[in-house]
């Protein structure tokens, strides 16, 4: 598969790889200026920074750059790294005699089963992320997708590696990327709806998570140990012209891919999310509805690239 370019939507991607402590960090940042963003929050265990300022009618209308980190809530400490780049290169809100840069934030539970629990994310990583991004981006296990696993409803030992998957499509001019990094409860699917990544019995076949959830299979001390540690979390991008209404729109459109692609997804233990960015100025013209059809597509690919993409033998039956 070709490798992607965000440089027609702008952004750059860089990340930032702890492969002892199975953790790590990834940036989006705007190649050299700022960007439309916006958000939605698919899943109900979530952990975020910034994002009430990605409401459409909050003061601040462009963000610098989005991170997405490992760690779980360690995680967001991380930022101040890309805010430190930010300022260096003197980018950010301009306020009085300096600038502060706008950075939300999500982030991944991976403080178990594949890493050390006191391996996060650092501040550090973070900057050297934000430093080394380019348009051309590398997938798999990597960055913020480096100690992501999916298929965990019937525990750890049946689940399998998940990852960092990019993806895109485009008509014509108008074109659609996106970043997906895939730590999910549920099951990874194809564009067949065949299970290519997830929860396995003894015999190494899939279990079928979201079926046997739906038959009653798993109990409540199960569940519980599993809160909070699942969690899918996206940014799709596009060069087309977007306001800050509709770059918003395109972040809750572009949900539908996770419907698509992982099961069960969104459920009480998931913190997935959903970014969209658009370029402040200029830009492709384009309808929304084209654009957000786009973002669905290239999403789809990006959550199947997590899984295809991963590292070799990464399974906990192999």
């Amino acid at each position: 598969m070709a490798m992607t370019s965000f440089a027609s939507c702008g952004m750059a991607v860089g990340h930032a790889t702890d492969i002892a402590g199975a953790t790590g960090c990834t940036v989006i940042r705007g190649i050299d200026a700022p960007f439309h963003c916006g958000v939605h929050v698919v899943g109900r265990a979530t952990g975020t920074r910034e994002l009430a300022l990605l409401d459409p009618s909050h003061l601040v209308d462009k963000v610098d750059a989005i991170l997405l980190s490992g760690g779980s809530a360690y995680g967001i400490d991380a930022a101040a790294g890309v805010m430190r780049w930010m300022e260096a290169h003197g980018r950010g809100y301009p306020v009085g005699a300096g600038v502060v840069p706008i950075v939300p934030a999500a982030v991944i539970f991976d403080l178990a089963p594949l890493g050390r629990f006191d391996a996060r994310p650092t501040a550090q990583m973070a900057y050297d992320a934000c430093d080394s991004a380019t348009p051309v981006a590398a997938e798999g296990s990597i960055g913020a997708g480096t100690g992501a696993t999916v298929g965990k409803m019937a525990g750890a030992a049946s689940s399998m590696k998940g990852g960092l998957g990019i993806g895109a499509a485009n008509a014509g001019e108008v074109q659609v990327c996106a970043v997906a990094v895939v730590n999910a409860l549920g099951d990874v699917r194809d564009a067949s709806g065949a299970i290519i990544a997830g929860a396995r019995g003894n015999d190494g076949a899939f279990l079928d998570s979201a079926r046997r959830i739906a038959a009653g299979h798993g109990d409540a001390e199960t569940f519980e140990a599993l809160a909070g540690r699942n969690t899918t979390i996206c940014v799709v991008c596009t060069n087309a012209k977007l306001d800050r209404v509709e770059v918003s729109a395109l972040a809750r459109a572009a949900a539908a891919a996770l419907y698509h692609r992982i099961t069960p997804v969104a459920t009480a233990f998931d913190g997935d999310v959903v970014f969209a960015t658009a370029p402040v100025a200029g830009g492709v013209t384009a309808s929304t509805s084209q654009v957000e059809a786009l973002a669905v597509i290239a999403l789809e690919r990006a959550i199947e690239r997590a899984v295809q993409t991963r590292d070799p033998g990464d399974t906990f039956h192999e």
